[in-house]
């Protein structure tokens, strides 16, 4: 199928599935007249793609487990290294989440602060 009928199937652009294309995370296979052609599990591909970078996976990690992965709700094969790669991600989600629960709790206390007011030298608040 053509790069417009892939999109049209799994609602991406067709500048997003040439960026997976160039992120190694699709393949596709160029004709006579060098257009992009893509196989039927194309769709399933981009399905899991977006998945994955639903879960917060960056591309660059989506391209080291997509051979792992199976149907459009990703399933994951445990392949050697992949529940390696997937404890770090989510150990580095989990310290940036507390990372935001200390600064959100920083701005919280200087929220509850008591107002000034516009008279104190500094200008009203709304």
């Amino acid at each position: 199928m053509l790069i417009g009928e892939l999109a049209r199937r799994t609602g991406v652009s067709t500048r997003l599935l040439r960026y997976y294309e160039k992120q190694g995370l699709l393949t596709s296979r160029r004709g006579p007249n060098d257009y992009r052609y893509y196989d039927e599990e194309s769709v399933v591909t981009v399905r899991q793609i977006r998945a994955l970078l639903a879960a917060g996976l960056s591309t660059e990690v989506i391209r080291s487990v997509l051979p792992c992965v199976r149907g459009e709700q990703p399933e994951f094969v445990w392949c050697r290294d992949v529940r390696s790669v997937l404890d770090r991600e989510l150990a580095a989600m989990d310290e940036r989440i507390d990372g935001l629960r200390r600064t959100r709790g920083t701005l919280a206390e200087y929220l509850a602060q008591p107002s000034a007011g516009a008279g104190a030298g500094g200008p009203a608040r709304h």
